[in-house]
């Protein structure tokens, strides 16, 4: 099911911490809204999916990137009371088409989710990660 309402925005420079409420469901410290705000606006690719009817935030992802081969989505997420919605699938389809063409995509999700990538074109793979649950500070 395609959600016609929401418009999509590739840019955060206008928005308002005010516009970004109920994100990172489940982290055990979840970034503030000023942070959340921040690194959309500091990473190299963003969309967004604004309900223009709540002016909110009800989806984004980002991508970070050399801008030669590689290119790293970190962060994709859709609200929950929008999920279900096709929402998650625009914003990847639309974050694919801008940085697509780069040697190495690369996304890092638990498994649960891979079909969902996959469904995209996207393949398993094995990797490593660092967490540093320190740096990531709830509140500024």
């Amino acid at each position: 099911m395609r959600d016609t309402h929401i418009q999509y925005i590739d840019s955060a420079a206008n928005l308002l911490p005010n516009q970004l409420p109920g994100f990172f469901v489940g982290w055990p410290n979840p970034p503030s809204l000023e942070m959340h705000l921040a690194l959309l606006r500091q990473s190299d690719y963003v969309l967004l999916a604004l309900d223009p009817e709540s002016d909110t935030i009800v989806g984004f992802i980002t991508a970070i990137s050399d801008h030669v081969l590689c290119a790293y989505i970190p962060l994709l997420e859709v609200l929950p009371s929008y999920q279900g919605q096709g929402i998650g699938r625009e914003l990847l389809t639309r974050m694919l088409e801008k940085i697509g063409q780069f040697y190495m995509v690369d996304v890092m999700c638990d498994a649960e989710l891979q079909p969902f990538y996959a469904h995209l074109g996207m393949k398993k793979a094995t990797g490593m990660m660092l967490r540093n649950y320190s740096a990531l500070k709830g509140e500024e």
